[in-house]
């Protein structure tokens, strides 16, 4: 079962390297440096033009991940609540026991199957005390942000409230400055072009000698083949992160019908009628 496994993965290793090789082979092909100088100048004009542009889709790709990976948080703090909510029914008693049965239907070949249920046996329940020790990480993470959160808000009201009174005639002068300081805030528009602002470098190659031209081009080409590595990693996080967000919701859709159906009150006679 482990070699099945071991061989699944190396195949689903080499798959997702063949798409990326002709993901970058698509975006970044192989640099052929021109022979004259005025060629070789447009080269590096239109290689930095695909690096802003590889760097604002990195941008976006990087902010579609942090949204993916918050919204996976909460579904799993979500997930966790609702099976803490929810009581497993009392298991019915059979006559003959798994053990049994196996012993009956497979005889010698039964200690194997039962070595085999026990170290299945052994990896679930260690996978569910990680899980289990992840989600309390995770509440117990939620629960110490909140309270920081809180005692933040509490220090800057109370040093607000200490600076109103001091400063009474100042009042609205104060107010003129809170209202100035909060239109200053940044958009995420704003953050964008601030973030891009500082990773794309200005293109200086007039100086520069025919030499240093192509190692220029060969500099820019290099960054950019970088930068498609960058979003290719990213999009195969997002479509992971895809999946685990419709496999959760399947997972919650489920964990609330079962607490519902825990919540229900059955149907008994109440004073002669049915209710």
């Amino acid at each position: 079962m482990l070699q099945i496994a071991a061989t699944e993965l190396e195949k689903e290793e080499s798959r997702r390297e063949t798409e990326k090789q002709n993901y970058l082979s698509e975006h970044c092909p192989p640099l052929h440096v021109p022979g004259s100088m005025s060629e070789v100048q447009e080269l590096c004009k239109q290689l930095h033009a695909k690096i802003d542009a590889a760097e604002e889709e990195k941008y976006d790709m990087e902010i579609r991940v942090q949204k993916s990976s918050k919204e996976l948080e909460d579904m799993n703090q979500k997930l966790f609540d609702l099976r803490g909510k929810f009581k497993r029914p009392p298991l019915r008693r059979v006559r003959m026991s798994a053990d049994a049965m196996l012993k009956a239907l497979l005889g010698s070949k039964h200690k194997v199957c039962m070595d085999l249920r026990a170290n299945l046996k052994q990896v679930k329940k260690e996978d569910t005390e990680k899980e289990r020790e992840r989600q309390n990480r995770l509440a117990e993470e939620k629960a110490r942000r909140e309270e920081e959160d809180a005692k933040r808000r509490a220090e800057d009201d109370l040093k607000k409230k200490k600076a109103l009174s001091s400063m009474g005639a100042n009042y609205s002068s104060y107010l003129a400055k809170a209202d100035q300081k909060r239109g200053k805030k940044q958009t995420a528009r704003e953050m964008k072009k601030k973030v891009l602002a500082e990773r794309r470098k200005p293109l200086n190659i007039d100086h520069l000698s025919e030499d240093k031209l192509r190692d220029k081009a060969k500099e820019l080409w290099d960054t950019l083949y970088q930068l498609e590595i960058d979003k290719f990693e990213f999009g195969e996080k997002l479509k992971r992160q895809k999946y685990d967000i419709t496999n959760l919701r399947s997972r919650i859709d489920q964990a609330q019908k079962h607490s519902k159906k825990a919540g229900a009150q059955p149907k008994g006679k109440v004073g002669g009628r049915w209710k």
